[in-house]
């Protein structure tokens, strides 16, 4: 369980990037955190990694206070905490099993790092991993020969390899078209409730969120202005986030998009089924 409670980060500048935030998050549980720019978001899931220090409040993993742990109690605490990036964050000149394993270097002696030695249940874990995410046929590929899509599957599976208690999740469909961006929600939703592990996610696309997660924390200007299901998240609260706006108008545009997207996946699975039938 996660417990954050009046979490303070102010910068040297002076902006005051969160005030007092105080949720918590139950096993299993997948939280969707929104918010316009500079709402505080960023801020949030780096403070809870200590990617950036937090200025005042606590940040409880089980009972461990994380925002007051030293450097040497940190690094065996982030052992704890899966991390997926908008951005991959792949070395992408290793393959994609190497990349994968590169979740265990908190767990192996530097040398097995060094060589790339990692134990035999480590590799295990990795070829079940990769299955699940649907890359059993990629796994000696080099990253950088892979899609979008496919990268943020290794990054998925890398933390995964950490065996995390908790999965911070920076926008992870917002370099994605519309029908990988609802695969990848999809594929993180099913784990965290197979595992009953909970993630928190930064993401912009409000309608996405609302199809996929739990639970919705909206934050503006630093401090949390909402806290709910998301059926609750109606045209009045979105307003009270990200201030006015045709809020009918964009939910109708990304129906339409979806529906695009649909139409799309469904002509390349015929077009493919039309040419798997044409005789060698």
């Amino acid at each position: 369980m996660l417990r954050i409670e009046a979490l303070e980060k102010r910068y040297k500048t002076g902006d005051h990037a969160l005030k007092g935030v105080s949720f918590a998050i139950e096993p299993g549980q997948v939280v969707g955190l929104i918010g316009p720019s500079g709402a505080g978001k960023s801020s949030l899931i780096r403070c809870i990694n200590r990617l950036v220090e937090p200025t005042g409040g606590k940040i409880l993993l089980g009972e461990i206070d994380i925002a007051s742990m030293n450097r040497g109690e940190l690094r065996q605490v982030r052992r704890r905490i899966g991390m997926i990036f908008q951005e991959y964050a792949l070395v992408e000149r290793l393959t994609v099993m190497e990349n994968v394993l590169s979740g265990r270097l908190g767990y192996v002696p530097f040398w097995r790092s060094f060589t790339r030695r990692f134990p035999q249940a480590d590799v295990d874990k990795a070829f079940a991993l990769l299955d699940r995410v649907g890359l059993s046929d990629h796994v000696d590929k080099r990253a950088d020969a892979l899609s979008g899509g496919q990268r943020q599957r290794v990054g998925i599976a890398r933390a995964l390899e950490q065996d995390p208690e908790l999965l911070l999740i920076d926008e992870p469909t917002a370099s994605l078209d519309p029908k990988t961006s609802r695969q990848i929600m999809r594929l993180i939703c099913e784990i965290c409730a197979e595992r009953n592990l909970p993630a928190i996610i930064n993401i912009h696309d409000v309608n996405l969120a609302q199809m996929f997660v739990d639970r919705i924390i909206g934050l503006r200007a630093g401090e949390v202005v909402f806290d709910g299901k998301p059926d609750a998240l109606t045209n009045d609260v979105l307003t009270r986030i990200y201030g006015d706006e045709d809020w009918n108008a964009m939910r109708k545009t990304a129906d339409e998009d979806a529906a695009d997207a649909a139409n799309v996946a469904a002509f390349e699975a015929a077009r493919e089924q039309r040419m798997a039938e044409v005789p060698a």
